[in-house]
């Protein structure tokens, strides 16, 4: 079965791990980024050797998955009829020392994928690989031989949960379906499950005890009520 292919926009630290968890799945690879590709060429090969260096554009172009792996406040700019009918997999957090000392992209009642589905509309978007530090990824895929550590994801596109789940469990870690979109807020930094990398039953019982943390108590406050 021929593996769909996976374009990882955004060239520092987080996308050049993703993508030698990529290529070393088996997975036809590309990254790209806002820099030229012979600038960015000579990076990839060294930090993620069998990746493919092209242009966002080409990327958006080929890639059936999409993980972005930019600063948050990069995606405003992104167009979305590049990203239409793609699987796109948001791995962005609020940063403020690149994203402005004020989060102006998103809040306690809108998290950051709801509104990078909301900007990329035509896109089936699903929240992954944001809650694990990019130091921590290629650690877990070998950390627990018998339980692997739990990387969860929310979506509000049931016909990509499969796909999600596939990739996710090909680059070796545990799926842990959120549900809903909306519940990706939980993972989000700030969150007792932000850096989280465990197997799934003691991220089960963090995810159980969210609101009794300062961060869920401020979701309720926000929101009226927990995440429904």
């Amino acid at each position: 079965m021929t593996r769909p292919v996976i374009g990882i926009l955004g060239a520092g630290k987080l996308g050049t791990t993703l993508a030698r968890l990529s290529v070393h799945a088996g997975y036809p690879t590309l990254i790209g980024s806002r820099k030229p590709v012979a600038d960015l060429k000579w990076v990839v090969d060294v930090l993620a050797p069998g990746a493919e260096t092209v242009t966002a554009a080409e990327l958006t172009d080929r890639a059936d998955i999409v993980i972005l792996a930019i600063p948050l406040s990069q995606i405003p700019a992104l167009d979305p009829t590049d990203f239409a009918g793609k699987i796109v997999l948001d791995a962005a957090n609020y940063w403020a020392d690149v994203d402005g000392s004020t989060n102006t992209f998103s809040s306690l009642t809108e998290g950051s994928s709801e509104v990078t589905q909301r900007l990329l509309s035509q896109s089936l978007v699903a929240k992954a690989f944001n809650h694990m530090g990019y130091h921590d990824l290629e650690i877990e895929v070998t950390r627990h031989p018998s339980a692997r550590s739990a990387m969860a994801f929310a979506t509000d596109h049931d016909a990509i949960r499969p796909a999600v789940t596939e990739l996710i469990t090909a680059l070796g870690f545990a799926p842990l379906d959120l549900g809903p979109l909306r519940f990706g807020l939980l993972l989000e930094p700030g969150s007792p499950l932000f850096g989280l990398a465990e197997p799934v039953p003691a991220f089960k019982e963090a995810l159980a005890n969210v609101y009794d943390s300062p961060f869920g108590r401020h979701i309720i406050a926000a929101r009226g009520g927990k995440i429904q």
